[in-house]
């Protein structure tokens, strides 16, 4: 799962740092460098998001998420609470980690290889988009909570402020390329891009993707149109 602390993330230092070396160089900055924001690239876990009726039902009544670890995006957390899924032919997944704060519906999002280990068909989507995907079963320790639907893998996508679409030239629902460089190196294509005011230039990938490129802290990672 993609976590950060209140330190400056590595990008961010390496962005700025770079910024000055050309500038007491004198020389040009390289595109990269004249981004308004460094890109940070994280490795998602599959995890789940549930509404407080869900978290009710599986930790007691009027119980509340409690940060573990704070993520990139300001106000997102992981939380210290875990659920167990079960899925197709009682198969599980234990200490499925969720996501805060609380969202207005239920979801879990899987890696392809998790949903092979579960018996699942799950669908490409949009998180958020969840309808007609296949459902599962939560265990807390105060209960369960069955999920009708909201099983998915969620699509790659890049998290930018409206600063960000203009310098890369794109808006809200564009794709984009992700090149990954090292020895692994790929080219990520169909990147879908989010756009919001509040959001920092980030990109999500899946452990299935980040296993298959071997990304690494200092794995040097480009966005291109």
């Amino acid at each position: 799962m993609a976590v950060t602390n209140a330190s400056p993330h590595r990008a961010v230092i390496e962005h700025l740092v770079r910024q000055v070396v050309y500038e007491r160089l004198g020389r040009p900055l390289p595109r990269t460098a004249t981004a308004p924001n460094p890109l940070v690239v994280n490795v998602s876990a599959r995890h789940c998001h549930l509404t407080p009726e869900a978290v009710e039902a599986l930790f007691g009544q009027g119980h509340q998420l409690s940060v573990h670890k704070t993520l990139y995006q300001d106000g997102q957390f992981a939380a210290k609470e875990t659920v167990t899924l079960i899925g197709p032919r009682s198969r599980v997944i234990s200490n499925l980690r969720i996501l805060g704060p609380c969202r207005t519906l239920n979801q879990v999002e899987l890696a392809y290889t998790d949903s092979i280990a579960l018996g699942f068909e799950i669908p490409l989507r949009l998180s958020g988009n969840i309808e007609g995907t296949p459902g599962c079963m939560l265990m807390g320790p105060a209960g369960f909570f069955e999920m009708k639907q909201g099983v998915i893998r969620a699509l790659r996508h890049v998290h930018m402020n409206s600063q960000d679409a203009a310098f890369y030239q794109v808006k809200g629902g564009d794709q984009m390329r992700l090149k990954i460089g090292g020895s692994c190196g790929v080219i990520f294509d169909q990147m879908l891009v989010r756009v919001d005011k509040s959001f920092k230039l980030e990109v999500h990938i899946d452990t299935d993707e980040g296993n298959a490129c071997n990304l690494q802290p200092d794995t040097p990672c480009e966005l291109t149109s």
